[in-house]
Formats: C-alpha cells, structure tokens, sequence
C-alpha cells in the first residue's frame, strides 16, 4: 500500500502522461470517424431528396444526374447502363416533360461501405394524377465521386 507520503516515481509519471495522451487520440479518432460517418450517411439522403424533387419537378436530366456515366440498374434481363436507364424512366414514367405520378423516398438507411462506397436501401413510392400507387425497395450501391455522391448500382423492383 502507498503511504500519503510516499513518492511515484517519475517513469511511472511518463507512463501515465503518455498513456492519457493516446488515449485522448484514440477518443478523438473515434468521435471524428463518427462525424465523418454522420455527414456522409446525411449528404447521401440529402442527394436522394433532391433527386425525388428533380423528379417531382419534372427534371429528368438533373434526375439522372444522380447516375454515373457506368451506372447500371439490374432488370429482368440482366443489368443495362445509363441510357437505358434514361429511356425506362422516359417512356415507363413520363409524359413528356412531366412524371406521371410523383416519387417519395422513404426508409432511407445508408451503410457506408469504406471510405467512397456505401449501399442505400429504401422504399419508393409513386402516386398520383388518379394512377394506382406503386410502391417497392430499392438497393443501390453509392460512390463518392468529385461531384458527390452517385448511383453506380441499382437494383429496384
């Protein structure tokens, strides 16, 4: 046992100092890895928003914005790339220059799959102008890229 009026010795001091130093690192790492996360998982919803809006706005090309020049959605046929992509939307879901009902995203949750991917899962759906609602989940595989965060996957149905 230690008496009030004993001494520690000065190495046992080092040890400590340096001890506390990284540990305050280690807590200070995980709490910005944690941020980082946050903000990404919240820019990734937030381009989502946008993209229902461009839709609901009826602007394909900045819709489509949210695609890569390699982005591929899965079909029944097997995966096809952006102009094809395009062309589905275009002739499926619009009349003209206006969708023919509107989109929601819904149940948004993103998992971040390193530093520049992560998968998106949620639920769609569309409705209006007396159309039936139709409503299904989605997977799509994000990457990060210099404009933001893009579709390089989608699997919807």
């Amino acid at each position: 046992m230690i008496s009030v009026n004993s001494k520690i010795h000065p190495n046992c001091i080092r040890y400590i100092v340096i001890f506390l130093f990284f540990s305050a690192l280690v807590v200070q790492a995980r709490a910005q890895k944690g941020s980082d996360a946050h903000s990404k998982q919240a820019s990734i919803v937030a381009a989502m928003k946008n993209s229902e809006n461009d839709w609901n706005m009826g602007n394909l090309d900045n819709f489509m914005k949210m695609y890569t020049d390699s982005s591929t959605m899965m079909m029944p046929t097997g995966p096809v790339g952006v102009k094809d992509i395009r062309s589905l939307y275009e002739k499926k879901y619009f009349n003209g220059k206006m969708p023919k009902q509107n989109l929601y995203y819904d149940e948004l949750k993103v998992t971040l799959l390193g530093t520049n991917y992560a998968l998106l899962t949620g639920k769609f759906t569309l409705s209006g102008n007396n159309l039936p609602e139709r409503s299904g989940r989605y997977s799509l595989i994000m990457i990060y890229t210099k404009d933001g965060w893009k579709i390089l996957h989608d699997h919807s149905g």
